[in-house]
């Protein structure tokens, strides 16, 4: 399941394509936080309130709840708006792509584009912590020189 590593960032309806043959519009409950997005059924949510399934190792869990992890996902594409929806595709690092539509007041879009930008930015300053840590253990100091 989606540990965050902090709040609820938007939680609401979205509407995510099947990937049959029909490709039929489903509605699901979406939970954005800073790792990435979950997708549950709505039905799901009634049966079960959200912050129990929201918690590691939880029994019984989410089962048919799709997980999407801002670490496998590559961008957010095609944003279109047409009457009072605005379609979106989400293009993950295999490749996959995942369509969603969401009502133009929503802006589901914006956020997880958002979120996907804030999470790359944590890993990259993670690294650059990891690496200096690894200098100064070696004793070489980062090397960036004061301008004049």
């Amino acid at each position: 399941m989606l540990q965050s590593r902090g709040p609820v960032l938007k939680q609401g309806p979205l509407e995510k394509r099947s990937e049959g043959l029909l490709q039929l519009w489903k509605k699901k409950l979406a939970v954005l936080t800073g790792d990435g997005l979950l997708l549950l059924h709505p039905k799901q949510v009634l049966e079960q309130p959200l912050d129990e399934q929201r918690e590691p190792g939880a029994s019984g869990g989410c089962s048919g709840a799709k997980e999407l992890l801002f670490g496998d996902m590559k961008t957010v594409d095609s944003v279109e708006r047409k009457g009072e929806y605005i379609y979106f595709t989400v293009v993950m690092a295999d490749k996959r792509e995942l369509d969603f539509r969401c009502p133009r007041d929503s802006a589901w879009n914006a956020l997880i584009t958002l979120g996907m930008v804030q999470y790359q930015n944590r890993r990259a300053m993670e690294a650059v912590h990891c690496s200096r840590q690894k200098l100064a253990q070696r004793g070489i100091s980062p090397g960036i020189a004061p301008t004049v």
